[in-house]
């Protein structure tokens, strides 16, 4: 039997991808064709939504903040659609040394990236813990999204390995993976120099690591945060493999 592709492909979102086929530690599989990361999806085609539905892809779970969702509502009828709010802050951070007269580089947003992770796990955790309750209902095929799926979106990609028991560094290259497919929107053009562009719309492993290392520096490691900020105890560890491990 031919094995799955990890992206879709498809035309309206470049960073579409399945988390299937990764071996946990358990020596199983995580199911193809039930968890899917992605960008956003306002820009589906109609070949788009066909492929889609050929998958039975029923849930989105957003995390784009109120602002930057609005203009960029799902395209793909019929879907259950969970908002789970992540205020984008790096854009504003960047705004604001700009409005300080201050000459961005490659340097400062890297570090602003790695603030903004390790935000994730402690001022997030509401809604990456809500992302898990989700998980927990049901396999429906899923897909979790933000603007551009890199970060929010890998962080939590990174969790659902994770607490499935992928290794770290598998989990890294799937984190990786946008440099690959994610294509930087012509939007993306403006007054910010091409070095702070290329951070920006892309990921490093310094970004994950700094969200990993405060979980293990905070919590004692991911499974403890996992129970600890996040309600996945050993019950819920159990139900995931249930619903997302080969049998």
């Amino acid at each position: 039997m031919q094995t799955p592709t990890r992206s879709l492909q498809l035309s309206g979102a470049s960073n579409f991808r399945d988390l299937g086929g990764y071996a946990a530690d358990s020596g199983r599989m995580v199911r193809w064709r039930r968890l899917f990361r992605s960008d956003h999806l306002a820009a589906l085609t109609q070949d788009d939504i066909v492929e889609l539905s050929r998958h039975g892809l029923a849930r989105v779970c957003d995390f784009r903040g109120e602002a930057e969702r609005a203009p960029l509502l799902c395209a793909m009828p019929g879907l259950a659609v969970y908002f789970l709010p992540i205020e984008p802050t790096v854009v504003q951070g960047m705004n604001d040394m700009i409005d300080a007269g201050r000459q961005l580089t490659a340097k400062d947003t890297v570090r602003m990236m790695q603030h903004t992770y390790r935000a994730f796990v402690h001022d997030n955790a509401v809604a990456y813990a809500e992302f898990f309750r989700l998980l927990l209902e049901s396999d429906a095929p899923l897909v979790f999204l933000c603007t551009a799926g890199k970060d929010r979106t890998g962080f939590a990609a990174a969790l659902i390995l994770l607490a499935l028991g992928v290794p770290r560094n598998v989990v890294m290259q799937d984190y990786l993976l946008t440099n690959e497919f994610y294509r930087m929107p012509n939007s993306a053009s403006s007054q910010l120099p091409m070095e702070v562009l290329q951070v920006l719309w892309r990921v490093q492993e310094e970004f994950l690591d700094a969200a990993l290392h405060a979980v293990d520096n905070d919590y004692g490691g991911v499974q403890a945060y996992l129970e600890k900020a996040l309600g996945v105890g050993p019950r819920e560890h159990e139900r995931l493999g249930a619903l997302y491990l080969q049998p």
